[in-house]
């Protein structure tokens, strides 16, 4: 008989359940012409093309020149993976704190990720921890606004410049911040996007990549809509490279397209009070809130984050996020699994093994992943306290009660 393993859960089906003082995310809040969309879809009899429109809408909006659009935020990143042509045993210089989904696409191409450390005493990694991880078989920075926070972009592209190096972005926690006044997506080559349920733009699943790049836009429809697939006179498709059907369903592209005309107004409030919160969790001794860099003018914060001291402290993060969570702050926890080099087993067996990439060829030396190769992301996320149920909802009297809530905890657990 099988063993029944716990599987992770993604969605509203991850928050049921969750109890709490504070806002939760779900229901979601759905743009007014969300069922004026769908029914456009049901009566033009799948003929409405909706999810043009919304590529058009989605482009348009971010002040770049193509949209494609994909079912999800880890096919958007696949397809990307796919479209650069890279061979395999090529290395990827990936943020270090993130999800499985954006490394996905670089596993399936047989790529070799490689995770630089974070800066210290914040979420993401910066042109100073990523130059020292430069091979001659580097083709590619993916860089990962983790939280929202944007990475320091202008250093990395200079960086990755001057080693002939393409930067890409995975914005699925960031939609709509902004770097220096210019958007998150629109910072490097091309960018992945999420509009899974539970991130900020949230329709039923959904994502696209965005890009500049003509030869790219098309490469990327070719392998990722058309299955890498062309027409033949006579004959029919042919399948000249592996491709995917990685594309939007329709009912996907009207609510993306509702949720889009709202989605100003929903980053606003979130950067009103992820700023409000900050302050407010900064003022707590042993406390500090995530920082957000001078540099950053719009912060869209899909979750909000703190660190402790631990010498403040003499209980460990997680018994602190435990009573938090009976306080009354609804999915607080901690966070270590984001740290891909400690979480991934999977990919520390094969590179252990010198399993395929990591043999020799293609790989050109011995790899090895744990969560001391990036000593300073794993000190942090061993002190590092976040909830993903942040979100639009928020006004000023839910971030007093969350700042009141960790000040209690922190008092009873003071050293």
């Amino acid at each position: 008989m099988a063993t029944r393993i716990e599987r992770a859960k993604y969605g509203a089906e991850a928050t049921a359940g969750l109890s709490g003082t504070l806002p939760n995310p779900y229901p979601r809040t759905m743009g007014p012409n969300c069922m004026k969309y769908l029914q456009e879809v049901v009566d033009s009899g799948l003929t409405s093309d909706m999810v043009t429109r919304f590529e058009q809408a989605f482009a348009r909006e971010m002040g770049v020149k193509h949209c494609i659009a994909t079912p999800g935020c880890n096919p958007a990143l696949t397809v990307l993976a796919a479209a650069f042509g890279f061979e395999p045993g090529d290395e990827i210089i990936v943020s270090p704190v993130t999800d499985y989904g954006t490394v996905l696409g670089l596993l399936k191409e047989n790529f070799i990720p490689v995770f630089p450390d974070t800066t210290p005493g914040t979420i993401n990694f910066s042109a100073e921890t990523i130059r020292p991880c430069i091979t001659d078989r580097t083709r590619a920075i993916l860089a990962v606004h983790m939280t929202g926070l944007v990475c320091d972009m202008d250093p990395i592209n200079d960086l990755a410049k001057k080693h002939g190096l393409i930067v890409y972005e995975d914005v699925c926690q960031a939609v709509f911040s902004e770097y220096k006044g210019r958007l998150a997506g629109s910072l490097g080559l091309a960018a992945g996007f999420s509009f899974d349920t539970e991130k900020t733009m949230g329709s039923d699943v959904g994502g696209c990549v965005l890009t500049d790049d003509d030869p790219l836009e098309e490469r990327l429809r070719f392998i990722g809509h058309s299955r890498g697939a062309q027409m033949q006179p006579n004959f029919g498709r042919l399948h000249t490279v592996p491709g995917y059907a990685l594309r939007m369903t329709q009912s996907t592209a009207a609510i993306s397209l509702a949720q889009l005309e709202i989605i100003r107004s929903n980053v606003a409030q979130r950067d009103r009070m992820i700023r409000l919160l900050t302050r407010l969790l900064a003022d707590i001794p042993g406390v500090t809130p995530l920082p957000i860099p001078d540099y950053q003018n719009v912060y869209s914060s899909w979750m909000a984050g703190f660190t402790l001291d631990p010498k403040a402290f003499r209980c460990s993060s997680d018994v602190f996020a435990q009573q938090l969570a009976r306080a009354g702050i609804p999915g607080v926890g901690t966070g270590r699994y984001y740290l891909l080099p400690a979480s991934l087993t999977f990919l520390q067996d094969k590179a252990r093994n010198r399993t395929y990439p990591f043999s020799m060829p293609p790989a050109s030396h011995a790899y090895a992943y744990s969560a001391e190769a990036c000593p300073t992301a794993k000190a942090f996320l061993e002190t590092f306290i976040r909830w993903t149920t942040f979100c639009e909802k928020y006004e000023p009297e839910h971030c007093e009660r969350a700042a009141d809530l960790v000040r209690q905890v922190s008092d009873q657990n003071r050293v």
